[in-house]
């Protein structure tokens, strides 16, 4: 059940890329975000991403392949819309800048009891620990990571982020932090 449950989402995820890649192709004279590194390739990036991550929308396999959940749901204090959701990070895939290797994966309940996964974020820590330079600031997908930014936790280094919907749409963007469309139930958030 899970391995077709795994390959239908890879085709999914195989269609989507094909048709993210479509509207791309065909608008050469407006600037993409990815444009520095070829549209192209950033499709590719992505299509990596789909096929690296199909199998943790089994929540069970996101668990065994070292992704630790966090009890908490994640949601947007600053702006007061949106939400991350469960993180699980991997922190074996700090500092990765490989589409197949995010730090972290994001879950939103699912009604049912269970998670669905909704996004993805890659994490890089910043070479001199400073919040007032950038000039380290890493890209992937062609986009600029986030930051630099101060830790979330205690004992977590000045960092840089760039998240990726790709689970779930976000209305926003693909590549912005919260998701207004992920919403964190009562009583799921850091008190």
């Amino acid at each position: 059940m899970a391995r077709s449950l795994a390959l239908a989402l890879t085709a999914a995820a195989s269609l989507t890329v094909a048709a993210l890649a479509a509207p791309a192709a065909s608008s050469a004279a407006v600037p993409r975000p990815d444009a520095d590194r070829g549209v192209g390739r950033a499709v590719a990036d992505r299509a990596v991403v789909y096929r690296a991550t199909a199998r943790y929308q089994v929540h069970a396999n996101a668990v065994a392949a070292g992704y630790k959940p966090d009890k908490y749901c994640v949601f947007d204090k600053a702006g007061g819309t949106g939400a991350l959701g469960y993180p699980h990070f991997n922190h074996a895939y700090d500092n990765s800048l490989d589409p197949a290797k995010p730090a972290a994966l994001y879950y939103e309940d699912d009604g049912r009891g269970g998670k669905r996964l909704v996004g993805v974020q890659w994490l890089v820590y910043d070479r001199d620990q400073k919040l007032t330079t950038d000039d380290d600031r890493p890209t992937l997908f062609g986009v600029p990571f986030k930051g630099p930014k101060a830790g979330n936790f205690p004992g977590q280094p000045v960092h840089y982020a760039l998240h990726l919907w790709l689970w779930k749409e976000n209305p926003r963007g693909l590549f912005e932090s919260f998701n207004p469309a992920v919403t964190c139930l009562p009583g799921t958030t850091r008190p």
